[in-house]
């Protein structure tokens, strides 16, 4: 039997994007936050780098914008990037004001240098940890907000969505089988990327695409799902135990050598170790595989040991941790991080479904080009929840829906082994098939062992580990196919039987369902 309740505004995920949309849209209306996990499992939570924004006389928008261009690849579009840059110091001082406590150094705030910038403009809390303590500073907010309700351990399986209109969404709750069902005037997606489908990554497992794969299923648009950003700078490890190593260590000047005690990047980049993502993951493959080993290092130990421990304590202890001394060398290896396609959106958030809003990870609004600008990613978080808030605001909708033919989800606890499996064969493959680089042979297989699993796995209708492999499966699908489409290299999309950038292909890739792949314009 299904729950019901009803909300003025659905927001769907607890990253930073849906935390700080949540507390706009409480001054506007009811609020109901839904998560899938634990209130604070989120990229945003584990984000260690920090928060690009101009707040200094030495930068300025028109920079800001020229190095996520440069990063982008040509595929940004202009208008989403100029608001971006230029809106983004209004929403750092909004959290501000709120009371968030950024870094300082001596009375001023104190900026990060990143790669692919060329200004100090990367803000930070805690040292290392920004995005965690952004989180827990927002979600101390939402706690004590009357007009927030939070629901937590829901799995959202669908969207009610008919004739070309969101009227909110069914949830599931594993932990004790209850199906509810949400009714809202508006609907924000809000649940992050899909880097976890991957064997090697640094996102919770959490973070598998849903959003992608219940978007698709409505006829609502996903672009650019080629592009995944490889981030350079994983911990590596024998025993496979992975985390972050923030870009801006390597800021602070840390450098990066192969095993040979050779340093390589200053031979592939005008800034060495700070060029941007795409350009480091690829030349630390390229190590990897001509000397065949399994990592590289990154060496601190002509750095100031004390300003490390200082600027990265947690990072310090995490080393530690592992019997590594980050103030010496830490051996590293590229990991998938960041899912640069996702939800075609427009300036406001808004998607080709009326009252269905998207941002932060999930979301493509044409910022992130074929390649994130280190930081970029959580100040998009901000900006587009904050429009997209405001404009749902200004629409007029009813919050009576159609009658939805409902049906219950049910969990066949005897299919879970049999599930984990074959997650853990698809993030193998994934890997190995569609990772820093790729190429048409290795995709075709991919999709062989798509169709494989899907004929294999003994699919049950409504049921919960059903859903969640049909929904990973489809996720990959739209991944492989988008990267085969795409022939050329560019960003984090490489190709070794497609090498260099091809003109032909400046523009977006867009899948819809029943309809063919296509390419549109960027907007210049």
């Amino acid at each position: 039997m299904f729950t019901e309740k009803e909300f003025d505004f659905l927001i769907i995920g607890s990253g930073l994007a849906g935390l700080y949309a949540a507390s706009c849209a409480a001054d506007l209306g009811r609020v109901v936050l839904v998560t899938k996990a634990d209130l604070n499992v989120s990229n945003s939570y584990y984000a260690q780098g920090g928060i690009a924004a101009v707040t200094n006389s030495d930068d300025s928008p028109d920079l800001h914008l020229k190095d996520t261009f440069e990063a982008g690849r040509g595929l940004c579009d202009y208008s989403p990037v100029n608001i971006l840059v230029n809106e983004g110091p209004d929403r750092i001082k909004d959290l501000i004001e709120m009371g968030m406590q950024f870094d300082t150094l001596e009375g001023e705030l104190s900026r990060g240098l990143e790669g692919g910038h060329l200004r100090r403009r990367v803000l930070h809390a805690g040292g290392d940890s920004t995005g965690k303590e952004l989180v827990k500073f927002l979600t101390e907010k939402i706690l004590n907000n009357k007009n927030i309700e939070v629901l937590e351990n829901q799995m959202v399986y669908k969207l009610l969505c008919q004739n070309n209109q969101c009227f909110g969404a069914l949830t599931y709750k594993p932990n004790d089988g209850s199906n509810l069902k949400i009714i809202a005037k508006h609907t924000f997606l809000a649940m992050g990327g899909a880097s976890a489908i991957y064997q090697r990554t640094t996102n919770p497992n959490t973070t598998v695409g849903d959003g992608i794969a219940l978007a698709y299923a409505e006829g609502i648009e996903i672009a650019d799902m080629e592009f995944v950003q490889f981030h350079p700078s994983a911990f590596y490890s024998e025993d496979g135990n992975t985390f972050l190593i923030s870009e801006a260590v390597r800021g602070e000047g840390a450098q990066l050598y192969n095993l040979k005690g050779e340093r390589f990047m200053v031979d592939k980049h005008e800034l060495a170790e700070l060029a941007p993502r795409d350009v480091v993951a690829r030349s630390i493959f390229e190590q990897m595989q001509t000397n065949k080993d399994k990592f590289v290092y990154l060496k601190l130990d002509h750095l100031d040991a004390d300003k490390i421990k200082d600027r990265f304590p947690t990072l310090y202890k995490k080393c530690a941790d592992f019997g590594v001394d980050m103030c010496t060398q830490v051996p590293i290896a590229p990991a998938a991080h960041y899912m640069v396609g996702g939800i075609k959106t427009g300036l406001n958030g808004e998607t080709n479904i009326a009252n269905l809003y998207c941002f932060g990870e999930l979301a493509s609004s044409g910022v992130m080009g074929a390649n994130r600008l280190a930081s970029n990613s959580l100040l998009e978080c901000l900006v587009f929840g904050k429009r997209a808030i405001k404009h749902a605001a200004t629409q007029t909708t009813s919050i009576n829906s159609p009658n939805f033919k409902l049906e219950e989800l049910y969990c066949n606890s005897k299919l879970e082994e049999n599930f984990l499996s074959k997650v853990n064969d698809m993030a193998n493959i994934m890997n190995t098939n569609l990772g820093i680089v790729r190429n048409e042979t290795g995709m075709y297989q991919l999709i062989e062992t798509i169709e494989f699993i899907k004929q294999d796995f003994p699919f049950e209708k409504n049921e919960y580990y059903s859903i969640r492999l049909q929904n990973l499966l489809q996720v990959c699908q739209l991944m492989t196919q988008a990267a085969l489409e795409r022939k050329e290299s560019r960003g984090g999309h490489i190709r070794t039987d497609f090498e260099g950038e091809n003109s032909a292909y400046i523009a977006h890739s867009i899948q819809t369902i029943n309809k063919d792949l296509r390419f549109v314009p960027i907007e210049k």
